[in-house]
């Protein structure tokens, strides 16, 4: 009898979901300012700083390429290319939803290059906390499908 309880016991506790350990505590703000860490490596022109904002096994799929970036050399190679164009964002209209471990920021933002053109965009950034840091986790970005009056 003690036995077939012990077993029970044993079941039971493999059967309980496991925990999830202490959720990093971050704020709407902190999450705004996630993207200006990331507009900011932009401004730097170095394609190294940019991809240090992203976790190793983050998806990206970028603006101005048809080709999902899964590693941080395809990551690289995007924004070699793309920061030629000098490309700063600014975010236009957002939603930020937080849990544990993660945040999420979808809206719109307008990229302006250097040659003073402006490529109006919608965003998905999700971060995910690991290693002490919150990092991007998937990036999906893609230009607006509708044409702006002017």
């Amino acid at each position: 009898m003690i036995r077939h309880m012990l077993a029970a016991s044993v079941i039971a506790l493999m059967a309980t979901p496991v925990l999830a350990s202490e959720c990093a505590p971050i704020t709407k703000p902190q999450v705004e300012q996630l993207f200006d860490r990331w507009n900011a490596s932009l401004a730097t022109l170095n394609p190294d700083k940019v991809i240090e904002n992203y976790a190793p096994d983050a998806v990206l799929l970028p603006t101005v390429s048809n080709k999902p970036r899964l590693t941080q050399e395809e990551r690289r190679d995007y924004f070699v290319e793309f920061l030629k164009k000098h490309p700063q964002g600014e975010i236009d209209s957002r939603t930020i939803k937080i849990g544990c471990n993660k945040a999420t920021d979808t809206g719109t933002y307008t990229f302006t290059l250097k040659d003073g053109s402006k490529v109006p965009a919608r965003y998905t950034f999700t971060y995910e906390f690991k290693d002490g840091k919150w990092l991007i986790s998937t990036h999906h970005s893609s230009a607006m499908p509708e044409k702006h009056a002017s």
